[in-house]
């Protein structure tokens, strides 16, 4: 590796914390590495498929026993950097508070911190940066003189298997046929469950449901198992290729976490099914900006939670709508300038 170039990268994925910060690390990760930097990954939980895209992608994966977010970890990540001469380290999740941040800094490294929404009690990072529609710098009123702030969808973070789809138009149909159901990485709550059982009860010629599990699921013997009878709905488990189905889609049915902002960037209308409580803020600017649908309030039963899914798929207006919104909300170039701020605040250069 080719420290003076090099990013490491803090962050992690389980059952209870998804993958979303992982993917979007990724995205960075992929971005660095095409400007000619290479990346090390520091985990402290074992996820081995996302492990194996990042090797396979040319990343480097080390892992610490550190409890995360704690000093040890810290320290240990520090140390890690610090071996291998490499100035600029990433931390993405919500146990990296405060603290956390503090000894990154007195260790002499460059910190970027990706937030959602404020959750430390203070900011000692170079760069904060919160993708998300609310983002506001009145979410950090203690942080450093020096500190960046890179806020709203601008700054976006999008695989590499984004990017192919830039100049992608997409074609709105009168009405939605084409059903696609993606809730996270892990889902802890099944609440695809809930979801298939409605969209069984949707009577309309031509459906067709693609139901993405993602390779934290827990559920997935019992949604293979919901779906058995029904041809038109089929599962998908461990999928790399998003965006060919996001471009086959009418629709999706999304949780309210990163892949909001992917199917945005490709023009897909929304509706929102937030499945954790950070996940809620979200869903409501979304909503508030014509971006997506969120029905999650907007039922006491099965049957109500029907109705407002078919609404959704009959309302071409809407739809239409929504999709021209999405692509102006998140134009792919967020990876790009969250790297050329990092470059602009560095004592080194990536070959461009």
């Amino acid at each position: 590796m080719n420290a003076r170039k090099a990013l490491l990268i803090r962050t992690d994925a389980s059952t209870t914390i998804g993958t979303g910060h992982v993917m979007r690390c990724l995205a960075l990760a992929e971005g660095w590495q095409n400007f000619g930097g290479n990346v090390c990954f520091v985990l402290a939980t074992a996820s081995p498929l996302l492990e194996l895209r990042m090797k396979r992608e040319g990343f480097d994966v080390t892992h610490i026993t550190a409890e995360p977010g704690s000093v040890n970890d810290a320290v240990a990540t520090s140390r890690i950097a610090h071996l291998n001469n490499i100035g600029w380290i990433v931390v993405d999740g919500y146990q990296f508070g405060g603290d956390y941040q503090k000894i990154i800094k007195d260790y002499g490294h460059f910190l970027l911190v990706l937030d959602d929404f404020g959750h430390a009690d203070h900011y000692y990072a170079d760069i904060v940066l919160n993708q998300n529609i609310y983002s506001d710098i009145s979410l950090y009123p203690k942080h450093e003189s020096f500190t960046l702030f890179l806020l709203g969808t601008k700054y976006v973070l999008l695989r590499k298997e984004f990017l192919l789809w830039t100049e992608y138009k997409r074609i709105i149909p009168d009405v939605a046929r084409k059903v696609l159901v993606t809730l996270g990485g892990s889902d802890p709550n099944n609440a695809t469950g809930i979801i298939i059982e409605a969209l069984k009860c949707i009577n309309l010629n031509g459906l067709e449901v693609v139901i993405v599990v993602g390779g934290l699921n827990s559920h997935s013997a019992l949604l293979q198992k919901m779906v058995t009878d029904y041809p038109n709905f089929s599962i998908r488990t461990n999928v790399e290729n998003m965006p060919e189905l996001i471009v086959w889609a009418d629709i999706a049915i999304s949780a309210g976490g990163t892949t909001c902002w992917e199917l945005a960037f490709l023009g897909l209308p929304t509706i929102l099914y937030p499945i954790a409580e950070n996940q809620l803020i979200n869903s409501a600017f979304l909503n508030r900006a014509g971006i997506a649908w969120n029905i999650k309030n907007n039922y006491h039963s099965e049957n109500d939670l029907v109705i407002a899914i078919s609404k959704c798929l009959k309302s071409y207006e809407g739809r239409t709508r929504m999709s021209e919104i999405c692509q102006k909300t998140v134009d792919g170039k967020g990876t790009q300038r969250v790297i050329n701020t990092i470059l602009d605040n560095s004592n080194f250069k990536v070959k461009k």
